[in-house]
């Protein structure tokens, strides 16, 4: 098979891709088959860029290689630079009137059966040229995808007060915009006391057993269950909403729940969910790195996901 021609080894972007790989992959091997190259190919342009720049990109340790302070250098810079070409080809590609591309795509699971089906639907209506690929990962994780150039957008959220929101410290560097809200619901057996009000107030919860989620949606329970006054009881944890709601059915213990995973399944016989107060509901954000929505494919697709969430958050609400 013959592969793909690598160019003289100046400072490119081919260049900062390569570094970036063998990084990634920790050997020359594995860099070459995320890119697409022969082995032989990545190891002379290493050395060429090396003699060139005249510092080591890589050592070898034991069976593995790892990048030098130098090639950690090249690699930190490669997604902000690859973003600036991908985004300067874009504004091309829109100049001469094309409208395709593909985006990398990482979400919350609570999106997953909600926002991205209508995402999907609405790109291959009004923009069929533009496909999306999609992994689910919760926030500090898709974040991270985006620092390594795994993913083009992140769809995450944050709840109020968040001490490890994952938009704080480690997503400095990158562009985090606001692009909804969600509401959080208490999920309460039929005929529990709460449940009459249109509303509910966390503190009338506190002499309840809880189910807890995740371990950031148990922290922010703490948090949230600190504030009314209170340390939850919490006799379940379980990430699994579906079950969730059967617990909270069989009157086992009460729930907190975002809005938009409550939409995720079809109402069972002995739930009912309220929402708390609106100073308790999560933000919803896009995270990218900087110049990511010059790229046409990419601000077409932040659009689509812009209206995705107002038709799921408006049905969600009926």
């Amino acid at each position: 098979m013959t592969q793909p021609a690598l160019d003289d080894p100046d400072l490119d972007v081919q260049a900062l891709r390569v570094v970036k790989a063998v990084g990634d992959e920790g050997s020359i091997t594995g860099a070459a088959a995320a890119l697409g190259y022969s082995q032989p190919a990545i190891s002379q342009l290493l050395k060429r860029l090396e003699l060139r720049l005249g510092v080591p990109l890589v050592e070898r340790v034991g069976r593995s290689v790892r990048l030098t302070d130098a090639g950690r250098v090249l690699a930190r810079h490669a997604p902000a630079v690859t973003t600036a070409l991908d985004a300067a080809a874009g504004e091309l590609a829109e100049l001469r009137g094309l409208r395709s591309g593909v985006v990398r795509l990482a979400g919350f699971p609570s999106a997953s059966p909600t926002v991205i089906p209508h995402l999907l639907a609405d790109l291959a209506d009004r923009h069929p040229g533009v496909s999306v690929t999609y992994v689910e990962a919760e926030p500090p994780e898709a974040v991270q995808a985006v620092r390594e150039d795994r993913v083009d957008i992140a769809l995450t959220f944050s709840y109020p007060g968040d001490r490890n929101d994952p938009h704080g410290a480690s997503a400095r560097g990158l562009a985090v915009h606001a692009i909804g809200r969600d509401d959080l619901l208490a999920v309460l057996p039929e005929g529990h006391r709460a449940a009459a009000s249109e509303s509910v107030d966390v503190g009338a919860l506190a002499g309840e057993s809880w189910i807890a989620g995740c371990p950031r949606c148990r922290g922010h329970l703490m948090e949230l269950c600190g504030r009314a006054g209170f340390e939850p009881m919490i006799a379940f944890e379980t990430d699994n909403v579906l079950a969730v709601h059967g617990l909270v059915a069989q009157g086992i213990g009460v729930a907190t729940l975002p809005r938009l995973a409550v939409a995720s399944l079809s109402p069972l016989h002995g739930v009912v969910a309220r929402p708390l107060p609106d100073t308790e509901r999560r933000t919803l954000h896009v995270v990218m790195a900087h110049g990511a929505e010059r790229v046409p494919a990419v601000r077409t697709t932040l659009a689509a996901l812009e209206r995705a969430l107002a038709a799921v958050s408006a049905a969600a609400a009926d």
